[in-house]
């Protein structure tokens, strides 16, 4: 069966305070029934890897930003003329 964790115990396994979960509940994964939230292990990893970030610079990096990103694909626009009338 799987694990049902409710806020604390959730709040723990992911090192968070509770109140962080029920202020950020509307945007994370969770189950309720009636008025019961509670977080499953699928739920926990989701959380886990929508705030996990890698560092894109400096010794723990594995690759430089650039490299990993390349060119911006909208780099090739330029802005239009200004439409104002010249005035002489």
């Amino acid at each position: 069966m799987t694990r049902r964790l409710q806020y604390s115990e959730a709040a723990v396994e992911l090192g968070v305070d509770e109140s962080w979960l029920r202020r950020h509940i509307k945007k994370l994964p969770h189950t309720k029934l009636g008025r019961t939230v509670y977080f499953t292990d699928p739920d926990l990893e989701r959380i886990d890897s929508m705030f996990h970030h890698e560092p894109t610079a400096g010794p723990l990096a594995t690759a430089s930003a650039a490299a990993q990103s390349g060119p911006h694909p909208l780099g090739h626009l330029v802005p239009l003329p200004s439409r104002r009338s010249v005035r002489s």
